[in-house]
């Protein structure tokens, strides 16, 4: 009974743990039978996939795997396996990746499906040798050498044996030790280099251990694996004497096992072939008896034949022809080729009549058989060859890709430094160019003063000579006319009134002295004002010589130019000059016209050009243009522009009288 806690969800994660425990150890149980053990490694299944696609639940999936393949239900195995394949690819569990792999390829090796078995194996191997996991990498060579094997790929099985081997030295793993030495061996008999083999059997023995569980099935194995080196040496003596041990070596051998069943029938073979017939047919009928029980074809078509050439010995050809036959036709309902080759073989010595039929059977068989294994050998070789291209050819991309990031990055390093070069150009251009402005700024504004100078000397001069004239002239004609008239107050008559009148003459001479004085003194105010409206009309009459265009100027007299700052007259100025720079480099005008103007509190300058016009919008704004809005706003005023093409260019520049009275920045 299970009691009430705080803790409930923890109660049932425990309770489903022990449930999968249990059913995966009745899974396993020996004792059940096949369904049985089925239903329960379901039950475990439908508790697992109720997880989340972690590293437990993969572990859990593989045993599930294993529960399946124990009770030889090999397609659920394959179902299971491509589940937990697809599971650690998408959880990047390379360790499971390879096992998924190594599992799918028993899977293939069991259907006899060479080619994908052996690209599972290849590929679970890199995969291990990658992750540094050499025991399992080794085991994955020695099942590759297998398939080589039973494809008569007998260099490549070598191959693949001893790479395995020099990966097993490195690790304490004796049985795997032991299946290298023992293929390598078996390997070695079948290409008939029999003291090579002997060697390789010997050592196998040698490393199989006395504690170890399997010391004896081991030592089986390879006493009878010697006993079948000397029997293909022709030294069935030898093999007579080495089959015995391997009967003595395993006391726990079971008499009626498939393993008892082939040494047997190896031994009457031996036997047979030295006409020691004590024993015999009794040899081949108890082995293909017990191949019988076991259904194990292989055995019992190898007792069979080995009985067909018993009986031929015997001069019994009805017998020889009988087994031979019944080999021939369960041989090839089950692709047997082997057996199949085998059986035409002894038929051609059984039934003579029939000789040249089963030896056409034979070459084709053996013909296609031979195609079969040819292509099978290359398709297990390009199967590496592939893989290792295919893994090259991405290396090559990576490095491509590589070498591509490294062109871009290059290149937008070099765009930016080329960008920051022109940039910084750009900028010392600019520079260069405010500098030359300035430069003919102060030129500009320096010729102002030297002429300011000068007409302040001449203004000096003339103030000297009326002040001499008014002094010298004025006052004292005033003091002489003045004393007369003081003295003409103590008298009367006639006389005295000429006098006067005479006096008062004088007086209005003085007065007309004074008015010539005061005009001369508002000439030179006015010589002030005109100077920098000289400096325009000497402008103009130089354009007037370089430029082809007929140019009119209008500045209206009402302007205080007085009253305008020096450096706004100077921004003025060079307006005009980039103005004009423009008309004669792009405006292929006719007529140009210049106005200055006085309205609401601006100065206007305008001009204007009949020339072939511009897209204002369109086309990048030149240095000039630039200069010109930068001078204008400089003085605190405005520019405008009306243009299009073909028909001219109007520019119109507003600034503020009274903001030019201040002193404004020099651009």
């Amino acid at each position: 009974m299970v009691c009430c806690d705080s803790k409930p969800g923890l109660i049932l994660r425990d309770l489903q743990k022990d449930s999968l425990n249990y059913f995966f150890e009745a899974a396993n149980n020996d004792s059940l039978t096949p369904s049985v053990r089925k239903l329960y490694t379901k039950k475990a299944l439908d508790i697992i996939s109720q997880g989340s696609n972690d590293s437990m639940r993969r572990v859990n999936y593989f045993k599930v795997a294993n529960r399946y393949f124990n009770i030889n239900d090999l397609e659920n195995y394959k179902k299971i396996c491509e589940k937990v394949k697809i599971a650690s690819e998408k959880a990047k569990d390379s360790n499971s990746i390879a096992k998924a792999y190594s599992y799918l390829a028993d899977y293939y090796a069991a259907k006899f499906n060479s080619e994908k078995a052996y690209r599972y194996y290849f590929n679970a191997q890199k995969i291990y040798i990658n992750l540094g996991k050499t025991t399992k990498a080794a085991k994955c060579l020695l099942n590759k050498s297998v398939l080589q094997f039973n494809e008569k790929d007998y260099v490549g099985s070598e191959k693949s044996a001893f790479e395995a081997l020099k990966y097993i030295k490195t690790t304490n793993e004796t049985d795997l030790l032991y299946d290298s030495y023992n293929l390598l061996g078996i390997l070695a008999n079948e290409l008939n280099e029999f003291s090579k083999a002997l060697e390789y059997h010997n050592k196998a023995l040698a490393v199989i251990e006395t504690d170890n569980p399997l010391s004896n099935e081991l030592r089986f194995a390879s006493l009878h694996n010697i006993g079948l080196t000397y029997q293909n040496g022709k030294d069935d003596e030898k093999a007579i004497e080495f089959f015995y041990k391997a009967i003595k070596s395993d006391p726990n051998l079971h008499s009626k096992s498939k393993d008892y069943a082939t040494l047997i029938d190896n031994l009457g073979y031996s036997k047979l072939r030295l006409k020691a017939f004590n024993d015999l047919p009794i040899l081949f009928y108890k082995s293909l008896h017990i191949a019988d029980s076991l259904n194990s074809l292989p055995n019992k078509l190898s007792s069979e034949l080995h009985l067909a050439e018993y009986y031929l010995s015997k001069s019994d050809t009805v017998k020889a022809t009988e087994f031979g036959k019944n080999v021939y036709q369960e041989a090839k309902s089950n692709n047997l080729d082997k057996y199949m080759l085998l059986s035409l073989k002894r038929l051609t010595e059984s039934d003579p009549k029939n000789a040249g039929n089963y030896s056409k059977k034979y070459i084709k068989i053996n013909d296609s058989l031979q195609l079969a294994e040819r292509q099978t050998r290359n398709k297990l070789g390009r199967i590496e060859y592939e893989t290792d291209q295919l893994a090259t050819e991405k290396n090559q991309l990576v490095e491509q890709r590589k070498t591509l990031i490294y062109i871009v990055l290059g290149i937008i390093l070099i765009a930016g430094f080329i960008f920051i070069i022109r940039f910084q150009a750009e900028k010392n251009r600019e520079l260069r160019a405010m500098q030359e402005q300035q430069a003919a700024n102060e030129e500009i504004y320096q010729l102002m003063i030297t002429q300011q100078d000068k007409q302040e000397e001449t203004r000096q001069a003339e103030k000297k000579r009326i002040a001499q004239e008014i002094h010298d002239g004025v006052l004292g004609k005033l003091f002489g006319t003045r004393m007369h008239l003081g003295l003409l107050n103590d008298r009367d008559g006639k006389e005295a009134h000429t006098e006067r009148v005479t006096y008062i003459d004088e007086l209005k001479t003085l007065e007309q002295e004074l008015r010539e004085i005061s005009h001369d003194l508002n000439s030179e105010k006015q010589a002030v004002a005109n100077n920098f409206v000289q400096m325009v009309m000497n402008f103009i009459e130089t354009q007037r010589t370089v430029c082809k265009a007929a140019i009119t100027i209008n500045m209206e007299n009402k302007i205080d130019w007085a009253a305008v700052d020096s450096v706004a007259k100077i921004n003025l100025y060079r307006i005009l000059q980039e103005a004009f720079q423009n008309i004669n480099k792009h405006a292929q005008a006719s007529d140009v016209s210049v106005d200055f103007t006085q309205q609401d509190g601006n100065i206007l300058l305008t001009v204007y050009d009949d020339g072939v016009g511009f897209n204002y919008f369109k086309k990048k704004k030149g240095i000039g243009m630039l200069n010109m809005h930068s001078r204008i706003t400089g003085s605190g005023g405005t520019m405008a522009v009306v243009t299009a093409p073909g028909v001219g260019t109007k520019l119109e520049f507003a600034l503020p009288v009274t903001i030019s009275k201040k002193l404004l920045k020099v651009l």
